[in-house]
């Protein structure tokens, strides 16, 4: 028998300005209305099942704001504003934002929301949409005002809204009432999330934990030179060391939390997994009883105590002790937990449930002991964008089957803490994070660097002017220094993630900055008017520069076989997820007049198979069997309902690919994705976002688009 605890991570950073009490960006609304609805409701049809929800205090304090009237949302004001109304800058400003959806689960399966991205186009360009205006009726503008918000209502908002099935059937030609229809139910389910969770705390069928208020990383806030444990070598700012900011990040967590739920915390998710043994005394002394974070972690804690840390140590709880303090601690299962989150929507409900459960069946086979611990923790709110269904369809299956397995007790952190005390310890605990075990995604680059220390040298002017302050002012400027530390700004700095918010997110942390010297009656710095982030936009991948004819022998060497193909790295395009298990590290791409030629670096082997999926034409290409080192062979081009052998394969260094265009196009354009497939299940698909698109060269104008 296994214990099962699933700790679901809830989190948006704080979109407000400071400025103007305005949230910028609408991701705590609509995730409200989807993942935080549908996540705590389903439960009740799972009487057995016990899980964990970290709500940061972050998040729920905008829940709590917005639903008072305290902030406005200024999505929700373009929403509302009837279509006659807005202004060129509002128009402008719907038709960039309002297209930024899951396009093939929230966007495409709605006719009248396809055609309107039709419309506009799959990118906005600015000064071509402004010239495009006059084309856009004020039907067209309040179809786009429902549709976007009404995508976003997931499975749970249905069912206690009838009406807004019907208006997904209607498709179009919504009124002005039944557009703020929708927006008044959305505003009705962000007043009702708080006490949702509370009421599920208080019959006991789940737990709810805290992360430190604004999301820091907290060792890092402790002191950025802890990187150095983790990261040596790599580029530091100069040392931000606030040790006073990381306890008051954990107090204020316990002080809302325990406002909001009538009790006070009992464990933590620091922020990103991020720990160090100093925060050890601090989780105590704010009076925490766990942590949790990632198996690495674990891993490494037990290497620095000269212990080889087999896997199976990763099934219990464990004691943490530094500097005289000591605190329970679980560490998550990397592979499963990252399942869910990045593998499971790519299959069917029912086959990516078994395939965990299956897993937990044979790790319960596999455990000697009663009281072990099988610890999931993952986003919970991110993924369920990439189900089709908002992923009803796979929690049933796999509550389910929880629920009916009398070898697997699900549970709460705190109840099997209370059952199971810790059996070992730990006494060199690790300093890093779930991601990679180390700080890199936060520090380490230009971008993020700088962004400390600007952090940094406003921390130390508040301090100076902290004496002269009314107690008001200065809860207020502490205020907006610890909003400043919270780590979303520092995620999207440097070359790790992008997403088309950026720009936002860059003026938002130097807005808290300058926040500071207002209210300390200074003017702010002009370097806080300089944007931190790289203006000029990234493309997905890099274009084919020439042609080329590489032989296909799976040899890394020679370099010129490839050079001019395009390029596509593997994770370049992620947002707000992270994953760093892949077996793909690059791909590259081109034609000759006759062939396309793909290259594939791997990061690691694998059992594993390779499949290119093209959407133009439909096709589907499969590598069989499974890649090994040394393996050559054809392809099996699946088409149109036929089953050919054509092409070729090879597979040692790197794998390399070659298609006859003849069996694919003759004078349009390719769009393909690469996925790996493991044992059945979808692992990885790239491009993640939307497939490479080249056109192959034709006879009549072979080198018409391509450099020499």
């Amino acid at each position: 028998m296994a214990n099962v605890t699933f700790v679901w991570h809830m989190h948006q950073p704080y979109y407000v300005n400071p400025a103007s009490n305005i949230a910028t960006m609408p991701w705590v609304r609509l995730h409200a209305v989807k993942g935080y609805l549908d996540m705590v409701s389903i439960l009740a049809d799972f009487p057995k099942i016990r899980v964990n929800f970290n709500l940061t205090p972050v998040l729920c304090l905008q829940l709590e704001e917005l639903a008072q009237g305290r902030i406005r949302d200024l999505w929700l004001e373009w929403s509302r504003k009837p279509p006659e109304a807005l202004d060129e800058n509002e128009r402008l400003a719907i038709l960039e934002h309002f297209f930024k959806i899951h396009h093939d689960n929230l966007l495409r399966p709605f006719p009248r929301y396809a055609e309107l991205l039709e419309k506009r186009g799959p990118s906005f360009h600015r000064e071509r949409m402004r010239g495009e205006l006059h084309t856009w009726s004020a039907q067209d503008f309040r179809d786009l005002q429902t549709w976007y918000n009404l995508a976003w209502c997931g499975f749970t908002a249905g069912k206690l809204h009838p009406e807004l099935r019907e208006l997904k059937r209607k498709g179009s030609h919504f009124s002005e009432a039944e557009k703020n229809r929708v927006l008044d139910i959305h505003m009705e389910i962000v007043a009702r999330i708080i006490p949702l969770y509370a009421e599920a705390e208080r019959r006991g069928q789940i737990e709810l934990t805290t992360t430190p208020f604004f999301h820091p990383i907290l060792p890092l806030v402790y002191d950025t030179d802890i990187a150095g444990r983790c990261m040596p070598g790599r580029a530091r700012p100069r040392r931000f060391h606030w040790p006073q900011d990381a306890l008051a990040q954990i107090q204020l967590a316990v002080e809302q939390h325990t406002r909001m739920f009538g009790r006070a915390p009992r464990g933590l998710w620091p922020s990103e997994g991020g720990i160090a043994p100093e925060l050890v005394p601090l989780m105590r002394q704010a009076g925490f009883e766990y942590f949790c974070s990632d198996e690495e972690n674990l891993f490494h804690s037990l290497r620095n105590a000269g212990e080889p840390g087999d896997h199976l140590e990763l099934f219990q709880a464990w004691r943490v002790e530094h500097d005289g303090a000591a605190i329970s601690a679980i560490f998550r299962e990397k592979p499963l937990s990252d399942f869910i989150g990045f593998t499971a929507a790519r299959n069917e409900p029912h086959q990516a449930a078994s395939h965990l459960l299956t897993h937990f069946r044979h790790i319960c086979d596999q455990l000697q002991r009663e009281g072990e611990l099988i610890p999931i923790i993952l986003d919970g709110e991110n993924c369920w964008e990439t189900f089709r269904d908002g992923g009803e369809a796979f929690l049933r299956e796999l509550y389910g089957g929880i629920q009916e397995d009398p070898r697997l007790v699900s549970t709460t952190v705190e109840a099997h803490l209370r059952r199971f005390p810790p059996r070992r310890t730990l006494t060199k605990l690790h300093s890093g994070s779930w991601i990679r075990s180390d700080f890199d995604i936060w520090i380490g680059d230009e971008e993020e660097n700088r962004a400390w220390e600007l952090l940094g040298d406003t921390r130390a002017f508040l301090e100076t002017k902290l004496p002269s302050l009314t107690p008001d002012i200065r809860t207020a400027a502490l205020r907006e220094i610890y909003a400043a530390e919270g780590s979303d700004w520092f995620w999207w700095y440097g070359p790790d993630f992008t997403t088309e918010c950026d720009i936002i997110f860059d003026d938002l942390f130097r807005q808290h900055l300058k926040s500071i010297y207002s209210l300390c009656g200074e003017i702010p710095p002009h370097e806080l008017d300089r944007p931190i982030i790289g203006t000029e936009p990234t493309s997905l991948y890099t274009r084919p520069k020439r042609l080329i004819t590489p032989i296909i022998n799976g040899k890394s060497a020679p370099f010129f076989d490839w050079s001019g193909a395009g390029t596509y790295h593997a994770g370049s395009e992620q947002s707000s997820m992270f994953r760093d298990d892949r077996y793909i590290r690059t791909m590259r791409f081109a034609c000759d007049t006759t062939h396309l030629h793909i290259r594939c670096d791997l990061r690691r082997w694998g059992n594993f198979q390779l499949a290119l999926i093209f959407q133009l034409p439909r096709a589907h290409i499969a590598l069989t069997p499974p890649l090994t080192r040394g393996l050559r062979g054809t392809l099996t081009l699946r088409r149109e309902g036929s089953e050919i052998q054509t092409g070729a394969f090879a597979a040692d260094e790197v794998v390399e690919i070659s298609i006859p265009l003849a069996q694919l196009t003759a004078d349009h354009a390719l769009r393909f994705q690469l996925k790996v497939i493991c044992d059945g299940i979808e692992r990885e698909c790239y491009p993640e976002a939307a497939p490479v698109e080249i056109t192959p060269p034709t006879s009549d104008h072979a080198l018409a688009s391509w450099q020499v």
